[in-house]
């Protein structure tokens, strides 16, 4: 999956307007135009795509934490320059306020079935031994089942 699915596919699922996604941006300090935004929302075949980089959607899914959750006490945390499955599958966890029993019952809306245990290996360091990478099939039924629980009308 790229940068632009993930963001193509939150939009949709949240109905979030171009304007609503620039104010996400920039609550993680990313200023943004509707121009910017529509590039990275076209197809890959369109004219004018334009891929969102890491950095980029790092920022957006801070500021997607603080849009559901509000901001934390401290200092802001940084965004990543390089993005994983993993560290996607995470923000959207914490942004959603979800915990392994609610991640797992949206994975089965999207009739994927997997374990608690599978699924700890994901929010792991990657330099522990259980760690495992999250592929872009686990990503994808993710999403499809956040699309199920919280989109209206689909």
């Amino acid at each position: 999956m790229t940068n632009s699915d993930v963001l193509r596919r939150i939009r949709y699922i949240l109905d979030y307007s171009d304007k609503k996604m620039t104010e996400i941006f920039s609550l993680a300090g990313l200023e943004v135009s509707l121009e910017q935004i529509s590039k990275w929302l076209k197809k890959e075949d369109e004219a004018g795509y334009e891929n969102c980089t890491d950095a980029d959607l790092a920022k957006f899914l801070n500021g997607f934490i603080i849009e559901k959750r509000g901001k934390k006490d401290g200092p802001e945390p940084k965004a990543e320059k390089t993005l994983t499955n993993n560290i996607i599958f995470n923000k959207l966890k914490i942004a959603f306020n979800l915990k392994a029993e609610d991640v797992i019952d949206i994975l089965r809306l999207a009739d994927f079935a997997m374990s608690k245990h599978e699924l700890s290996a994901f929010f792991r360091r990657p330099e522990h031994s259980n760690y495992r990478q999250c592929k872009d099939q686990i990503l994808r039924n993710f999403l499809s089942g956040l699309q199920l629980k919280y989109r209206k009308n689909t």
